[in-house]
């Protein structure tokens, strides 16, 4: 491998997504670490559009040939989980280190399955579920480990996310829970993960899913179609500490007010909320209310957990430091998350909501 690790994109394009928007940012500015050097598209024109907007050398309008492509270290696998088609045991098979896209697969069998032969294959392997990487929450998860709480006896995660009724036919995925990115999926694991990495996983839960919106219309043609995938996730039951815990993820309507994490210790409370309803990238504040009955504080936060990469929005930062983990775990052999274990342990998180929605049973986790 040469000194910096060569990149190769699946899922560039020249003016959008979130490979343009985030994945190309976040690598500019960690030059010292890597290169592009490859990219690929869905044509060889599309292809080449993007090499020259990404500094890209190689240009390929097939996934596979620049997996082979022996200036590619790394590959980025930036297309959802419904056009990815064997693209992350491709990635495997032709030895080199991979990061997807959430979700990683369509289930935690599927996603265990990537674990194991990416460990076979010797190759590093990240996951996009770099939230647990914003800053609050790696502050929450620090302030909590403290005890600035106390002993947490119960916390609650809410999330809701204002969502139209007409929608681009290039979302029509969401709507069909059999795609792998419904709310379930996306919403769910990217919140759960987030949540998880600060307060704990949970060790047993009960579930309800429910779609209260079953119809939506397809902006391009007019037509109506039916909504199979829930819109409303109701989870409660403990973490692994003990503490009674709750989630409930609301999307649909003309409004939504994002996040709000709540956390009560026996010697104080935590209060964690979002200023805008964005699932990657909100903006928060953070509260602490001590036992004494006095009104609640806001906690600034300290210069220690300021980005690395600052002053960009919060998902090029957090996928930024993602890269910059992941060069350290190629270069030294370091532990790092997220990687495919924590996708596995998410998805047998998501799993679990779905049996306990559909049996009615109360799962625990292993």
């Amino acid at each position: 491998m040469a000194d910096r690790i060569r990149v190769g994109v699946v899922g560039a394009h020249a003016e959008r997504g979130w490979g343009r928007g985030i994945h190309l940012p976040a690598l500019a500015a960690s030059r010292d670490d890597y290169e592009i050097t490859a990219v690929a598209g869905t044509s060889q024109e599309s292809a080449r559009a993007a090499a020259g907007v990404w500094g890209a050398r190689h240009a390929f309008d097939d996934a596979r040939e620049l997996m082979a492509h022996p200036e590619v270290d790394l590959v980025t696998i930036a297309v959802q989980l419904p056009q990815r088609d064997g693209l992350v045991d491709a990635a495997i098979a032709a030895g080199k280190h991979v990061y997807s896209e959430w979700p990683l697969a369509l289930d935690a069998d599927t996603a265990e399955r990537l674990r194991a032969g990416a460990e076979k294959a010797g190759v590093r392997h990240a996951v996009g579920l770099q939230s647990r990487h914003h800053p609050a929450i790696r502050l929450l998860r620090d302030l909590l480990a403290d005890g600035l709480v106390g002993e947490v006896l119960s916390t609650s995660l809410g999330y809701s996310l204002a969502a139209p009724e007409v929608w681009s036919q290039r979302y029509a995925a969401l709507f069909d829970h059999t795609k792998g990115v419904n709310h379930v999926a996306v919403v769910g694991g990217h919140a759960l993960d987030m949540y998880g990495s600060a307060v704990g996983g949970f060790a047993e839960l009960s579930a309800t899913l429910t779609t209260r919106i079953d119809r939506v219309t397809m902006q391009e043609t007019g037509e109506e179609i039916e909504v199979t995938s829930p819109d409303q996730i109701v989870v409660a039951g403990l973490l692994e500490s003990g503490a009674a815990a709750s989630a409930h993820f609301m999307t649909g309507g003309p409004r939504g007010d994002g996040f709000r994490i709540e956390v009560h210790g026996r010697a104080g409370r935590l209060v964690l909320r979002s200023t805008d309803d964005s699932l990657v990238g909100p903006e928060f504040v953070l509260t602490h209310a001590r036992a004494n009955g006095a009104p609640a504080e806001e906690i600034a936060l300290p210069a220690a957990y300021r980005p690395a990469l600052d002053g960009v929005p919060s998902p090029v930062s957090n996928v930024h430091q993602v890269y910059a983990d992941l060069a350290r775990a190629i270069r030294t052999g370091e532990s790092f998350e997220p990687d495919f274990a924590t996708a596995a342990r998410t998805h047998r998180l998501l799993d679990a909501v779905k049996r306990s929605a559909a049996t009615g049973e109360r799962q625990r986790l292993g």
